[in-house]
């Protein structure tokens, strides 16, 4: 008689170490998100081609450039329900092959109309791809080391917006602008069939909408390399959700207060981060200092927040994790204080900015590795997605209140020390967020 074991898959991954696998599925993850990145950075070096062929100025351009954020929003507000309903791996694929087709077909648009909304549709793709990402890997890495690898995997995003820079620097000059966005399409649908045959579906996902334990039993095999009992209930210990669909779910009496908090802390600590990165060279112009000079010393505000993600979440792996993340943002804001007061000229100005980085983009990497862990299986790519959509209005904001607080004849220091309000909002809403509740079977 063969006797039937129970297995916990979470446990179960959170008591091994990292397999070959793994490792794997982490680079196929970095992989799409350098790609997400490169499309979503792709037409902030294209302007200047595009606004000199079709001889229309910066601002009429706006739509242009404006567009992709919102489909962004929108794409990651749409994507959640589905993915928890329908599976990570199926969205992962789709919105994959979404923004790589649309993005191709960018290369094709004859007016400002067509492009803006081509690069909205593109942006729907960009939009859904990065929670998804998040949430299939966060429930494949094991716990003690998940918010550093996702950290890990966040870095991928610097990255294809910085390679992206490289790439239009070398196509453009003989090929031309649509070339460019038709090579950066062509990248991630070139890669979709190695996606497709080497990305599982999530276990935890099987396990809660009740697949066959033949195929939980398999694909548990095949990513983490070792064996599981043949005969084998598959369960998840996490908290029970109330009934209904997943985006109510979250805000349901159990989760109501870390859905808020998370929308509250992503929405402002974007807010920061986009006015900083997109006004910082027009200020640090502004005050003094040559556009070259001004492009450099932003640059360090990226440069800080790559490293300060890979920090953050390596300390959230030994530490409360919404403290660490708190604390981040509370070093932003007094590093953001610094800036404010200080001088363009001064020999200290280049550090605050690159460690005024380093805290703000450290956190906020933080808060996507932080955010999978505040929701059981059944609604987690909701939970992670709808904070990324919310948090996408903060970006929009961030960049028009920029122009807004320019406009009415505001200068640098006051400009700048205005945004250590949301950055301290950022870490009050997150630290004072109720702590994830221990799971208990569902």
């Amino acid at each position: 008689m063969n006797t039937v074991h129970s297995l916990d898959v979470r446990a179960y991954i959170d008591s091994r170490g990292m397999s070959g696998y793994q490792w794997l599925l982490l680079g196929l993850c970095f992989l799409i998100v350098t790609t997400d990145g490169m499309d979503v950075a792709i037409m902030g070096f294209l302007a200047p081609a595009i606004t000199k062929e079709w001889g229309i100025s910066k601002a009429a351009f706006g739509a242009v450039m404006s567009a992709a954020p919102i489909g962004l929003a929108i794409g990651a507000l749409l994507v959640g329900p589905l993915s928890d309903r329908y599976g990570r791996k199926k969205l992962l694929m789709a919105s994959v092959f979404w923004f790589g087709l649309c993005s191709v077909l960018c290369g094709t648009a004859s007016d400002v109309i067509s492009l803006s909304l081509l690069r909205f549709l593109t942006g729907l793709g960009l939009g859904a791809a990065m929670p998804t990402t998040t949430t299939l890997l966060s429930e494949y890495v094991p716990e003690k080391s998940r918010s550093t690898l996702i950290a890990v995997m966040f870095t991928g995003f610097n990255l294809g917006s910085a390679l992206v820079g490289f790439g239009a620097a070398a196509i453009l000059p003989d090929y031309g602008w649509r070339t460019v966005l038709m090579v950066g399409g062509a990248i991630p649908l070139a890669c979709l069939p190695f996606y497709l045959w080497l990305i599982p579906e999530s276990t935890q996902f099987l396990v809660a909408r009740q697949h066959s334990p033949e195929r939980i039993g398999r694909t548990l095999r095949r990513v983490c390399g070792a064996a599981v009992p043949q005969a084998a209930a598959y369960t998840i210990s996490e908290r029970k959700v109330p009934t209904g669909t997943p985006a109510k779910a979250l805000l349901s009496p159990d989760f109501r207060r870390i859905t808020v908090s998370l929308w509250a802390t992503y929405f402002m600590g974007l807010l920061v981060i986009y006015l900083l990165s997109g006004w910082l060279p027009t200020l640090i112009k502004d005050a003094g200092l040559p556009i070259e000079k001004a492009a450099n010393i932003t640059a360090l505000f990226q440069l800080g927040g790559t490293v300060g993600a890979l920090v953050v979440g390596y300390l959230m792996d030994r530490w409360a994790p919404n403290r660490v993340i708190a604390t981040a943002y509370i070093g932003g804001a007094a590093f953001i204080l610094l800036l404010a007061s200080g001088s363009v000229q001064s020999a200290t100005f280049a550090l605050f900015v690159l460690l005024a980085g380093f805290c703000m983009s450290g956190a906020q990497t933080g808060l996507n590795a932080f955010a999978p862990q505040c929701y059981p299986t059944i609604v987690r790519a909701t939970g992670v997605s709808w904070m990324l959509g919310i948090g996408r209005f903060g970006s929009i904001t961030g960049s028009f209140l920029g122009g807004v607080l320019l406009s009415l004849g505001w200068g640098f220091s006051a400009v700048i020390a205005i945004l250590a309000i949301p950055a301290t909002i950022a870490a009050l809403s997150i630290v004072l967020s109720r702590s994830t509740p221990r799971p208990v079977l569902a």
